[in-house]
């Protein structure tokens, strides 16, 4: 697989900022890791991806900045649409929906960056909401969300046929969401084939925080996505909370320490009856039954064990990654550690590069001797 880390972890919404985060952090984090070539996972604000766009001279000058640094580009998360490390995020990161011209726009804009800048003979990824967060959902919403996935298809496929690179987008389930788990997104995806929707060009990006969040089965949830007919484009690897006894004191008291106001932290309760929710942790504290095991949405760096009685959902990770392995193109997959949390992270005691090298050479040690990278 093809290992890399999100920058979305760091704050840059212009293009002198991105090259100073690939300089300052990137370079720096691939050398602590000892690695000849790391992968970077791009976050590009929709203002700077149409800046890029629609230059040639701004994407050869960010070329020769990841080849400077021993750099390549494999994947971009285009998940948030601008403003990822503003005070409040929250609801905001849901916002323009795929019923709106914007986020076509903002994704074909990526797509035109991405194949310029990926690798000879690699095929390119780009993450993208689940069509939005649930409320206000309209059935013209969903026509909308439709045709354009439909052009997107269309658009991709022209991509390929003028520059020969194959860029895929990964539609990514979300708890609260309209596609909220991986069924859901395989349910919407798979009759929207006969509506112009290409698997060639439109899969699946696995989140295994959300993944864990929603108590799927990790091989079932792969098997799902294969047997329907799409793909698998990428795995975010991610960590979630779990809480095995959410009525321990200890627990809530320990809970209560990852509370804070930037990104929404949705919480799913395993009862015997089903999933129950809520939106974010302070709500889950107050109104939850806590009868039985809670995951949190908080993305957890992958090497880190939380003190008792707090856990981690790493396994969900390493058997998402086994099942993935699995798959005829399981290689080409794109593996992108995604833990944009240090800056809210509770007891962080190390600095960023420090923390992030950590992550890479967990995942090395632990995902990639399973699954070999190439």
């Amino acid at each position: 697989m093809l290992l890399s880390y999100c920058t979305n972890v760091h704050p840059a919404e212009d293009f002198d900022g991105v090259i100073r985060q690939l300089r300052e952090y990137a370079g720096p984090i691939r050398r602590r890791a000892g690695l000849e070539t790391l992968g970077v996972g791009l976050w590009l604000p929709a203002g700077l991806a149409r800046q890029l766009a629609g230059s040639a001279e701004d994407r050869a000058a960010l070329r020769d900045v990841l080849d400077t640094e021993g750099l390549q580009l494999h994947t971009i998360n285009a998940f948030p649409y601008g403003g990822f490390h503003n005070e409040v995020v929250k609801l905001d990161v849901y916002k323009p929906t795929w019923a709106e011209r914007e986020r076509l726009e903002y994704t074909l804009d990526c797509a035109e960056v991405l194949a310029a800048l990926l690798p000879e003979d690699t095929a390119g990824s780009i993450s993208t909401l689940p069509l939005a967060w649930r409320a206000d959902w309209t059935e013209n919403d969903d026509d909308a969300a439709t045709s354009a996935f439909a052009e997107l298809s269309s658009r991709l496929r022209d991509l390929r046929d003028r520059t020969g690179k194959t860029v895929r987008v990964a539609v990514e389930p979300e708890p609260g969401c309209i596609l909220d788990t991986v069924a859901d997104v395989v349910s919407w995806l798979a009759p929207r084939i006969q509506r112009g929707i290409d698997p060639e060009f439109v899969g699946l990006c696995v989140d295994t925080c959300h993944l864990a969040v929603s108590f799927a089965d990790p091989a079932g949830a792969v098997r799902q996505i294969d047997a329907a007919g799409l793909r698998v484009v990428k795995v975010q690897a991610s960590a979630a909370l779990h809480v095995t006894d959410p009525s321990d004191p200890a627990a809530r008291d320990a809970l209560a320490g990852f509370v804070e106001p930037r990104y929404l932290h949705q919480v799913r309760e395993s009862q015997p009856a089903g999933i129950v929710p809520a939106d974010d942790l302070d709500e889950a504290l107050r109104d939850l039954p806590g009868e039985n095991a809670w995951r949190v949405h908080f993305h957890i760096p992958l090497h880190h064990v939380p003190a008792e009685p707090l856990e981690t959902t790493v396994d969900v990770l390493r058997q998402t990654v086994a099942e993935v392995d699995q798959l005829p193109y399981g290689p080409e997959v794109h593996l992108d550690i995604e833990t944009y949390t240090w800056s809210v992270l509770p007891g962080a005691s190390v600095g960023i590069t420090e923390g992030i090298a950590a992550e890479i050479a967990w995942a090395k040690s632990n995902l990639l001797d399973a699954a070999p990278v190439r």
